[in-house]
């Protein structure tokens, strides 16, 4: 019997350079197993590509290991946060909080 192929797209974007790559992976492939079929970490060595975050066009996936990709997915691998969002919109409201009440 004849397995099916599908072309899914991995991306990354390191902060100096991004990578799209077109991949061909057997039909019933998960998430994670398309991420290392693409070959990116050998780009890039300081990926740790069983325990990051992956998506699927910009929505988390939370059990990469058992959702099934489909036919045109675009995967994409997430870098870690260097800051808490929600602590810098703290921080920057209490500085604005600040400012006004040495201006008033």
């Amino acid at each position: 019997m004849v397995e099916s192929v599908i072309e899914i797209e991995v991306v990354y974007a390191a902060v100096n350079r991004q990578v799209l790559r077109a991949v061909s992976v057997k039909e019933g492939a998960t998430v994670r197993a398309a991420v290392f079929a693409s070959g990116i970490d050998s780009e890039f060595p300081e990926l740790n590509l069983a325990e990051c975050p992956l998506g699927i066009f910009g929505k988390v996936v939370s059990d990469p290991g058992s959702r099934v990709i489909q036919a045109g997915d675009r995967i994409e691998i997430y870098r870690p946060l260097l800051a808490d969002p929600k602590e810098v919109r703290r921080l920057r409201a209490a500085k604005a909080a600040e400012a006004k009440t040495r201006n008033a």
